[in-house]
């Protein structure tokens, strides 16, 4: 059985929102809240009632040395706020370049394309991790 996943690209005005599941491992952005508190809430609240995901992707910037940042702490507050109201695990992604990526797709929503980009990262991280430790030799089967 697969798992559904939603996942945010958060910003103070702004946050994109993508979909997907672990079994086709394929993003699809699916669009923009462009408002704040509890209106902001509300509206995931909807998207939470309409696709029924089992986690949420948070995506977390930090600045190109890795150093945290503003927005970094308030990106880790709303994850937190997530997990608090909704009840659902929440998963960090670094996404300190997604926003570049996706402005050079030229996309119609760069936030909600932003946000695909970081649920597509978590696909391709947690895939990576899945198959490194199968084939562990610490794993393998004594002959």
């Amino acid at each position: 059985m697969s798992a559904t996943f939603l996942a945010f690209d958060y910003g103070l005005k702004r946050v994109g929102v993508a979909c997907g599941n672990d079994l086709l491992r394929q993003a699809q952005p699916l669009r923009t809240i462009a408002a704040e508190g509890d209106a902001r809430f509300n509206q995931i609240k909807k998207l939470i009632d309409e696709w029924r995901p089992d986690a949420l992707v948070v995506g977390v910037p930090f600045h190109p040395d890795g150093a945290e940042h503003e927005i970094t702490r308030r990106a880790r507050r709303f994850g937190r706020q997530l997990n608090g109201r909704f009840h659902l695990p929440v998963h960090e992604v670094d996404e300190r370049y997604s926003s570049v990526e996706a402005e050079r797709d030229d996309p119609d929503d760069l936030d909600s394309a932003s946000a695909a980009i970081i649920l597509q990262q978590y696909f391709d991280e947690t895939a990576a991790r899945g198959l490194a430790s199968s084939t562990s030799p610490s794993e393998d089967p004594a002959p």
